[in-house]
């Protein structure tokens, strides 16, 4: 029996994905250069599709790594020369905390427990912070940041780099570009394909950064995929390395598909569903959701705790053909995760939680 999968990454592939890989395979993409017109005109698609998407402006490029984490350590390499400012309440926005930590960056911190959130009101970026590194969702703990708030944050603050984590929500979140240095997701979760690809969103501002860091002789922005590295070949939609094409070409397919379903209408959807299973939840005598204020509840990844171990009630679910995600390190026992994703439909989702209810 064909499952569905609700879980948080790798999730639920896009009804798509599979159409468009076998395209791939049916015109040999995994063979081709990454130096030939054929894969520029790859690059070129995707990041005229992601533009239109994601109302991305001129003054930022878009480049593709190979992973998310790998854009955490790029970002942090090119553009701290010193100090980096960090909100935190859970792992995925402690980890990037810590890679700053270990690339030898003074790395400031304004932590909240599992399951808070913020909001720019009671954020204060240190003087010398020079990359604020805030996360739009949170898809360990389900907390979601308004992209209004960083954008007020940012207004505080205009003279300091600002990037946004917005790994398991983007599509979903409306960033203005104009107030948003950097922002950086990966492909397995909201655009439903496997995992292996990073896309790296970042402006000239990023780029000027990396520049005069690259100068210093006793600093190193690394070896691989520096920014100004990946700007030059960017001019020509090239990558300094070989990319991963075959997953560059479905994103840009992927992309489209967006596209003609229109962001609008995929917020909405995003937004109707949500609200669906955050009711169902609290009305239920065996679930109840785990972040207790609504302005911070993640819409794309849900968290609820479980009143029955969570294990049964995942092993229950996976019967009916039905795949959730654990609660996240010690909480897996008593909480499931809930993905909401384009990938699955209205209809996917009355069927989940009619199972649950059972």
């Amino acid at each position: 029996m064909k499952s569905t999968y609700f879980t948080p990454g790798p999730a639920e592939l896009f009804p798509t994905f599979a159409q468009h890989l076998q395209t791939a395979m049916d015109e040999q993409l995994g063979s081709i250069s990454h130096r030939s017109q054929r894969f520029r005109d790859i690059y070129a698609h995707t990041d005229e599709q992601l533009r239109e998407l994601l109302n991305i402006p001129k003054t930022h490029a878009i480049f593709f790594t190979g992973s998310a984490s790998e854009i955490w350590e790029r970002l942090l390499l090119n553009c701290v020369e010193h100090e980096s400012f960090h909100t935190v309440n859970g792992s995925f926005s402690r980890k990037f905390y810590d890679y700053a930590n270990a690339l030898h960056k003074f790395a400031h911190i304004l932590e909240k427990p599992f399951g808070q959130g913020f909001d720019a009101a009671e954020i204060e970026v240190p003087e010398y912070a020079e990359l604020v590194c805030l996360t739009h969702n949170e898809t360990s703990s389900g907390v979601q940041m308004r992209p209004s708030e960083m954008h007020k944050l940012k207004r505080k603050y205009p003279q300091k780099l600002f990037c946004v984590d917005m790994v398991s929500s983007a599509p979903y979140p409306d960033l203005d570009y104009s107030l948003i240095d950097s922002a950086f997701f990966s492909v397995q979760k909201a655009f439903g394909m496997p995992a292996g690809m990073g896309v790296w969103i970042a402006n000239e501002k990023c780029l000027a950064k990396a520049e005069r860091l690259q100068k210093y002789e006793s600093l190193t922005i690394g070896a691989h995929n520096t920014l100004p590295m990946l700007w030059k070949n960017y001019q020509t939609f090239e990558t300094p390395a070989t990319p991963n094409v075959l997953f560059i070409y479905v994103l840009g397919k992927i992309a489209e598909d967006f596209n003609k379903i229109g962001i609008a209408t995929i917020r909405k959807q995003t937004e109707e569903k949500a609200k669906t299973i955050y009711k169902f939840l609290e009305k239920s005598d065996r679930f109840e959701p785990f972040v207790s204020a609504e302005r911070y509840r993640s819409r794309t990844v849900i968290v609820a705790n479980t009143k029955k171990p969570a294990g049964e009630l995942i092993a229950a679910t996976k019967q009916a053909g039905m795949v959730v995600g654990s609660g996240y390190g010690k909480l897996k026992d008593s909480q499931i995760r809930i993905a909401n994703f384009p990938a699955t439909s209205a209809e996917q989702v009355d069927a989940l939680l009619r199972e649950l209810s059972r």
